[in-house]
């Protein structure tokens, strides 16, 4: 994968939960920020509860090292202003890459 084809920011986050007298909270932070590559290879709409609901399905690209291995389903993924949600993440080629599969909400 040549350095060209990195042409996106990617940042991943994780979540940490706390209890704070009121219940458990849910607080979402920074883990790593990477550059990678995007295809979308699915979107969709569709009406409920007289709402339009808009999602697409992208798969990532990145290089593969220690921090980047540790990325896990449960974290997210930020790019191009829109948070997506980790649904699989795979090795490709000798451990040099990670290919992410991601779908983000779009309304």
């Amino acid at each position: 994968m040549s350095a060209g084809a990195l042409d996106r920011r990617i940042t991943i986050r994780r979540a940490t939960v706390t209890n704070t007298g009121l219940g458990p909270t849910t607080i979402w932070s920074d883990l790593i920020t990477l550059w990678g590559s995007r295809k979308d290879i699915s979107d969709r709409e569709r009406a409920a509860a007289g709402m339009v609901q808009g999602s697409v399905i992208s798969r990532f690209m990145v290089r593969s090292f220690t921090a980047s291995r540790g990325i896990r389903p449960k974290d997210r993924l930020i790019e191009g202003g829109l948070t997506y949600e980790i649904t699989g993440i795979k090795e490709v080629g000798r451990r040099d890459r990670l290919e992410i599969t991601a779908e983000a909400r779009m309304d």
